[in-house]
């Protein structure tokens, strides 16, 4: 089994938003109606969109290869890229998705350790992330992990306004 992560190249958007829409309509379209997907993928996920995302300084998209396949990606966001302010010194992981024929593979656990790396080589205090509250194996994946809840934000999902948990982890 070759596992290797590497930085998304500009060239690789349109591959980005596929697994990016795959991945989320995995985790959440038995809890939302599928207008209310189609809805955040014409919004968050457009072309558009995620190539401004893409080129903003601070945020770096990374995929996970498992022999040669995207098995999944991760989004990070550095400094005034992040999208709240929740932390002094921090790196936020805003988008973290393993495709779901490559779950409980420890690629989760893999990718999440490329970020524990990144934020340590650029000396950062803490990690936080945003999760859906009802997101319950994300919820436990984390906390083994070591993230503890530290408050809660809005999140427009297609025009559905639900809550996601503030999680932080300390270095």
């Amino acid at each position: 089994m070759r596992i290797n992560i590497t930085r998304c190249k500009s060239e690789q958007l349109r591959l980005l938003r596929d697994i990016s829409i795959e991945t989320y309509r995995d985790t959440f379209a038995e809890s939302n109606s599928e207008a209310l997907m189609q809805q955040y993928f014409d919004n968050a996920l457009n072309a558009e969109k995620l190539s401004q995302e893409f080129h903003t300084v601070g945020s770096h998209f990374y995929f996970i290869y498992l022999n040669e396949q995207v098995a999944g990606f991760l989004k990070i966001n550095l400094e005034s890229a992040q999208s709240d302010d929740v932390a002094q010194n921090s790196l936020e992981i805003e988008r973290f998705y393993i495709r779901k024929q490559h779950l409980r593979k420890g690629l989760g656990k893999r990718l999440m350790q490329f970020a524990f790396d990144i934020a340590k080589q650029l000396d950062k205090a803490t990690l936080w992330l945003g999760v859906w509250e009802h997101n319950d194996s994300a919820l436990a994946f984390y906390g083994g992990l070591g993230f503890y809840k530290i408050g809660e934000h809005p999140f427009n999902m297609g025009g559905d306004i639900q809550t996601d948990w503030l999680l932080k982890k300390d270095l």
